[in-house]
């Protein structure tokens, strides 16, 4: 097993966390800090529908029929993507992979343009606090403004600082029983995939439960920091 070591901030990232971890906040945020570009499996099989591509085609398919999109599709669509150049830049996986088998596919497809994950940040948040940060979550009807009862309420209340929209709309299955069905789900199916990065170097733990802020400045650290993988 070969070390790798690079001066250079790491070029593929991929960020870890429990729904309402704020993963997909920080991730957006570092892309637009480095000029990365992140990926979301779901944004990317959205895209491909949109555009009636073969593959988009073949998982419309699918998820009308009430299936599970398929790892090679994922796969061939990630592939895709990481060709185009806008990608060379920098990527920061938001999501992806779920499952020991996803990262080692994604490992084996990185090998074949010389690259690697570089680092794989979790963030960590106890479940009381992720289930209060779900159940609080409340948008704007009209403009989509994210909004919570106890960590963002509007300036004026029930009137939104965007659009000045007063109608409000919350997820159906943002309670606190379905939120606890989600971590079970995370815990069992996706924190595996921790444990399969581990040996490699390259895992970090952040305090998630820390302010927006605070997580960020501590995500960049990370990102900045010397990079000694293994591959």
């Amino acid at each position: 097993m070969a070390t790798v070591d690079s001066d250079q901030p790491t070029k593929i990232v991929v960020m870890f966390g429990p729904p309402g971890s704020g993963k997909g906040t920080q991730a957006r945020r570092l892309a637009d800090e480095l000029g990365y570009i992140q990926i979301s499996t779901g944004d990317l099989l959205r895209s491909a529908v949109e555009a009636q591509s073969t593959l988009g085609l073949i998982a419309k398919a699918t998820m009308e029929a009430g299936g599970l999109v398929s790892d090679d599709i994922v796969l061939a669509l990630l592939k895709e993507r990481l060709a185009e150049p806008d990608t060379q830049a920098g990527v920061i996986f938001d999501g992806y992979p779920r499952t020991v088998a996803q990262a080692k596919a994604l490992d084996l497809l990185l090998k074949r343009s010389g690259q690697r994950v570089g680092k794989v940040v979790e963030l960590k948040v106890n479940d009381d606090e992720l289930v209060e940060r779900i159940t609080g979550r409340h948008t704007c009807a009209d403009c989509g403004e994210g909004y919570h009862i106890r960590f963002k309420r509007p300036k004026l209340e029930g009137v939104c600082d965007v659009c000045g929209g007063t109608r409000f709309k919350r997820r159906a299955d943002d309670t606190a029983e379905t939120v606890r069905t989600r971590l079970s789900e995370y815990y069992e199916q996706t924190l595996p995939v921790l444990s399969y990065y581990v040996p490699k170097g390259a895992v970090s733990t952040l305090d998630g439960a820390d302010s927006v802020d605070e997580v960020f400045a501590d995500l960049m650290s990370v990102v900045s920091a010397k990079s000694r993988v293994d591959t």
